[in-house]
């Protein structure tokens, strides 16, 4: 299971020109599900997202400007939206290979078990729309990126 995080000022989802999630200031997060994960590798990857330190403390003298912070700990929100696409293998040829990817089915089930753990462990918590072509529009903080996984 792969997420790839971004810190952002704004963002949200569209499917066919309506808004279906939105956070203000926090953690966009891609993520990407493979043939083999379950439940337990969902909840470690969540709990890794809350806490990754990439926001600045503003606080402590000591530490200002430095990424000491998580999500949970400046009080933001997550928006998460599924992305089978992080799961391809691209180190041979010029076409992704989509093989490693859970199938849907299986996978929005997965998905929807991450974002009801993720929403019992923080607030507020965003979705994109399962499958659904969307536009992710983002404000980026930085930027700042990471490629996260369990």
């Amino acid at each position: 299971m792969k997420a790839l995080i971004q810190r952002v000022h704004h963002a949200r989802v569209e499917v066919q020109g309506e808004s279906v999630g939105k956070i203000d200031g926090g953690v966009l997060a891609y993520i990407g599900i493979g043939k083999s994960d379950d439940f337990e590798q969902a909840k470690r990857l969540v709990d890794k997202i809350l806490s990754y330190r990439i926001f600045e403390n503003t606080t402590d003298a000591d530490k200002l400007g430095k990424m000491d912070k998580s999500v949970a700990d400046v009080g933001g929100g997550l928006l998460l939206v599924s992305q089978f696409t992080l799961m391809a293998l691209t180190d041979k040829g010029r076409r992704p290979d989509f093989g490693p990817a859970m199938p849907p089915d299986q996978a929005a089930l997965l998905f929807e078990q991450l974002v009801e753990y993720a929403k019992q462990r923080h607030m507020p918590v965003a979705t994109g729309q399962f499958g659904a072509h969307m536009q992710v529009i983002a404000h980026n903080d930085g930027p700042i990126n990471f490629i996260l996984e369990v």
